[in-house]
């Protein structure tokens, strides 16, 4: 059997352009030059009927306008099984708040994620008597939708910004950030759109994987602080780099990962820019830069 992805958003929170970015990314994107991109967020399948969307994304409306997999089949019929949320950002949790036209599907998170939810009432409008919300427990496997299992399992990073306090822990590992292993068959893939380090358990749950879709935020880890346009680093942000030597192209090196997609890209990421050094760069170490609407059959 097969697993179906379906990039909807290739961009971290704030999409390319960014609302407010003067980056010489988001000038050509708003230019035509390069193309846009929206947030992050992931539609697979195994049986190519039923739809499981990973990280509900500010800009999932249009994501799902522009996709015809996940059109509706009849007046409210939708080939959405089920939403499933791998942390508590806003720009992977906003998106539930459009999905509140009272359409059944199951909402999958951890217990934490859920959590996060829960103490927030403006998510009461997705009414649970329609959204079944159902906590996930680490390493046990579920049907995500039909054909599909997952298994959600930790992956070091951090809480959502919102609730950080003094203190913050940069690589912590538990609920609140989680990868996904997506299994149809024989068929196994990997989403982990944001991991701020390449551990050696987190290596090998990855290893003989048919494809990977991965943190690709920043390429280098000051990145922002270069471009003046922020103070923080990835490592402070929860995200690891692609370059250098504790970057994900160095730590992906050897490892048999099969399709290896580069997803979650900040807006000042030298990536997303067709033209640069960077892409081919990444491109010559096996990488795809992930784009949307990019199909992926694996």
């Amino acid at each position: 059997m097969t697993i179906h992805a379906r990039i909807l958003g290739a961009a971290a929170g704030g999409g390319l352009p960014q609302w407010n970015c003067g980056c010489p990314n988001c000038v050509a994107a708003r230019k035509g030059e390069i193309p846009a991109q929206t947030q992050s967020s992931l539609a697979v399948s195994g049986d190519g009927l039923h739809w499981s969307i990973l990280n509900a994304s500010p800009d999932i409306r249009v994501q799902m306008a522009r996709t015809p997999e996940l059109h509706p089949t009849g007046l409210r019929d939708l080939p959405l099984s089920s939403v499933l949320v791998t942390n508590g950002d806003i720009d992977h949790v906003a998106g539930l708040l459009t999905l509140r036209e009272v359409q059944p599907f199951a909402l999958f998170a951890t217990r934490d994620i859920h959590s996060v939810l829960s103490a927030n009432p403006i998510f009461d409008a997705l009414r649970e008597t329609v959204v079944p919300r159902t906590a996930i427990q680490l390493d046990v496997p579920f049907e995500l939708a039909p054909g599909l299992t997952a298994t959600l399992y930790p992956v070091p990073g951090k809480v959502p910004l919102y609730l950080e306090g003094e203190t913050v822990q940069t690589d912590l590992i538990g609920e609140q950030t989680v990868g996904v292993r997506l299994e149809s068959g024989d068929t196994v893939a990997h989403y982990i759109p944001g991991c701020a380090k390449l551990t050696d358990d987190l290596r090998t749950r990855l290893a003989g994987a048919a494809g990977v879709f991965f943190d690709g935020t920043l390429w280098r880890d000051d990145e922002m602080v270069r471009a003046g346009l922020g103070s923080k680093t990835g490592a402070r942000m929860g995200h690891m780099s692609m370059s250098g030597p504790d970057g994900s192209i160095a730590g992906f090196a050897g490892l048999d990962a099969g399709r290896k997609v580069y997803v979650h890209m900040n807006n000042t990421n030298p990536v997303l820019d067709p033209r640069s050094t960077e892409k081919a760069q990444a491109e010559a170490a096996g990488w795809t830069i992930g784009q949307d609407g990019m199909e992926i059959t694996l």
